[in-house]
């Protein structure tokens, strides 16, 4: 019995030592609950920092430990394992209370969630923390932090409404895709806009945070919300952005929110309306009274637009207004448009000419804008198609409205050209006052209202007779067409006998040189009868004196024989009425006209005298008249004769 009892009393500390030993795995650790204290429960917090009953700020890692039995229980939790590339948020349950500003808790000096004496004592913070974990494995007690991770809860349970809590915190970080790092890639060409959720409001009037620090480098671009708010870091859309890289940053501290760069294209200019920033100094002109421009950074129309390129801007802080700056064109065409959709709303402009028509003129206008005044022009008008609906629109139907007024729907569509050259030169001042430049007008053909046919009317007859002057034009160019054919017709020809016309233009060359042989020769053999004829011509002349010679005084003295004769017949009167009886006996002879008419028809004339041919004829003969005109015809002789008859008479007849 006795060695029961020594027994008894022996097992009883022993079996008291060994229920005090606790066994904590390597992968987990103990978190130690005090049951039962001479202190007392915890009258602060909810760790019990000063041996009061409660969670202890100590806990157990891997290995065997002794507690006291009864008074210690021990909650063995998994070690905190945050994976690669992943974020861990934590949650205290117990320390200072925030402050009203206050979203989450600061650890500014409370860096360590390992050891919760520490974080406690350094002024840590109850509630979510600004502190984030990177990857890697946490010896954490659960009692007093609980991480959310992304595939799991580590936390111990306390009330049946604490999972549901957390759970809904987790989600709410998932939403915001806050359990991986933010990344930005430059392929992408997109930017993060920031909205810190923690730390001062903004003042009055203002929408955008203002950067904090040179350019983000003090909080190492909102990875850092102690630092941020540190250098003055305000709550709300900041108007820092992110631009490509990786960061590691709080999501239930700052959200990130991805748009795309802004690209001004080559060919345009972005002209910035900034709607944060100090108010800066006028720098549009005394003449320009439409609004200020100001410079990059102020709040306003920035004076200097953004050249082509990307440009990480904050379009939460201000619009970029694009601005074409080659030349574009707008189409009073109901059913198209330009290429910048600047004229979607333009259509037809609604015309009434001089004799009453009411066509409609569809028109285009070039236009360019100096990228220079692109800013002028956003200052005045907002955006490039308030300018085209609300000024140039009406402005240019007004214009041609009054052209076609005072001419009729005929001069309208003929006088196209000098219209366009006309609006072109007038248009162009007016443009330039809204700091356009107005390259051309073009005018399209006019058109008949719906259900009107007249001026179609008209286009036809104007179509009929400019076919008919074609048609003429055509006539006269095919005329010209069978000239040249036949100049082709000949040239081919030609061409085809070059052989020939090339040997007939050789033997003219040899005929000609041959005639020139010919003609000299011919020279020469003229020459040879020249001088032959002139030895002949030289001998017949004096051949011919001779016989002239002999002739002459043949015929002297044959004159001087028969004027012996006449003279021997009683003179020239009777030789005449000799020599003409002797021809007319010869041709009664050879005629064989009977000298005694056979019927013999007598008569007198008017006279008395008698109608008798033969008896006529012979009065005529013997009339004294006749005798007269003989006698006086006859003439005494002449000197040369005389003197041929005495040189005769002389010397016999005969001559040398």
């Amino acid at each position: 019995m006795f060695l029961m009892i020594v027994g008894i009393v022996v097992a009883i500390p022993l079996l008291f030592i060994l229920i005090g030993f606790r066994y904590v795995p390597n992968n987990r650790v103990g978190v130690v609950e005090k049951r039962f204290s001479a202190a007392g429960s915890v009258r602060d917090g909810f760790i019990a920092t000063k041996g009061e009953a409660g969670f202890m700020p100590h806990m157990l890692r891997g290995g065997l430990h002794w507690l006291m039995p009864f008074q210690y229980s021990v909650h063995r939790l998994p070690l905190v394992t945050i994976p690669q590339g992943k974020i861990g948020y934590v949650f205290a349950r117990d320390g200072k209370p925030l402050a009203p500003m206050q979203a989450l808790a600061s650890n500014a000096k409370a860096t360590s969630f390992e050891n919760v004496e520490v974080f406690l004592a350094s002024g840590g913070q109850r509630g979510p923390q600004r502190a984030i974990l990177r990857e890697g494995v946490y010896a954490i007690n659960l009692a007093q932090f609980v991480v959310i991770t992304q595939n799991m809860l580590y936390y111990m349970p306390l009330t049946a409404e604490d999972q549901r809590v957390f759970q809904e915190m987790g989600r709410l970080i998932h939403e915001r895709d806050g359990f991986s790092p933010v990344v930005i890639k430059g392929v992408e060409d997109v930017l993060g806009i920031v909205t810190v959720h923690d730390g001062p409001a903004l003042p009055d009037g203002q929408i955008i945070a203002p950067v904090v620090g040179q350019g983000g480098s003090t909080h190492n671009n909102f990875q850092d919300p102690e630092a941020f708010l540190a250098a003055g870091g305000m709550r709300g859309r900041q108007y820092q952005v992110l631009v490509d890289g990786t960061y590691v940053i709080n999501r239930l501290f700052a959200t990130i929110e991805f748009v795309n760069k802004t690209v001004v294209e080559v060919g345009y200019v972005g002209v910035v309306v900034s709607y944060t920033g100090e108010p800066g100094k006028d720098l549009s002109g005394v003449d320009y009274s439409h609004g200020e421009l100001v410079e990059r950074g102020h709040r306003g129309v920035w004076s200097e637009p953004l050249l082509p390129g990307k440009y990480a801007f904050n379009t939460y802080a201000g619009k970029v207004v694009l601005v074409p700056t080659t030349n574009f064109m707008l189409k009073w065409i109901k059913s198209e448009a330009g290429e910048h959709a600047f004229d979607a709303n333009l259509s037809e402009v609604s015309l009434i000419t001089k004799d009453a028509f009411e066509p409609s003129l569809p028109l285009s206008v070039v236009v360019h804008i100096d990228y220079r005044k692109a800013p002028l022009v956003i200052q005045r008008f907002g955006d490039i198609r308030r300018l085209v609906e609300q000024t140039l629109d009406p402005m240019v139907a007004a214009y041609f409205k009054n052209v076609a007024q005072n001419r009729t729907v005929i001069q309208l569509l003929q006088s196209r050209s000098e219209i366009q050259d006309q609006a072109s030169t007038e248009m162009r001042e007016k443009f330039g006052y809204y700091n356009l430049e107005l390259e051309e007008v073009l005018i399209g053909t006019p058109k008949s209202p719906q259900g009107v046919g007249k001026l179609e009317q008209i286009l036809e007859q104007l179509r009929a007779r400019q076919v008919a002057v074609e048609q003429v034009e055509t006539y006269a160019t095919q005329e010209r067409a069978a000239g040249k054919e036949r100049e082709l017709r000949q040239a081919e020809a030609l061409a085809h006998q070059q052989t020939k016309l090339t040997e007939s233009e050789l033997a003219i060359t040899i005929l000609g040189n041959q005639g020139k042989a010919e003609y000299q020769r011919s020279l020469q053999q003229a020459s040879q009868v020249k001088a032959m004829a002139e030895a002949e011509a030289a001998k017949v002349k004096m051949m011919g004196e001779a016989e002239a010679g002999r002739a002459a005084r043949v015929g002297i003295a044959q004159a001087i024989a028969v004027e012996e004769q006449v003279r021997a017949y009683g003179g020239p009167v009777y030789q005449l009425t000799q020599s003409v009886l002797s021809r007319f006996a010869e041709a009664i002879q050879q005629s064989k006209v009977d000298v005694v008419p056979k019927i013999v028809i007598g008569g007198s004339d008017a006279k008395g005298g008698s109608g008798n041919i033969m008896e006529a004829l012979m009065a005529m003969m013997l009339s004294e008249k006749m005798l007269t005109t003989a006698a006086v015809a006859s003439g005494p002789p002449r000197p040369e004769a005389i003197a041929l008859r005495e040189e005769i008479l002389r010397t016999g007849g005969a001559r040398s």
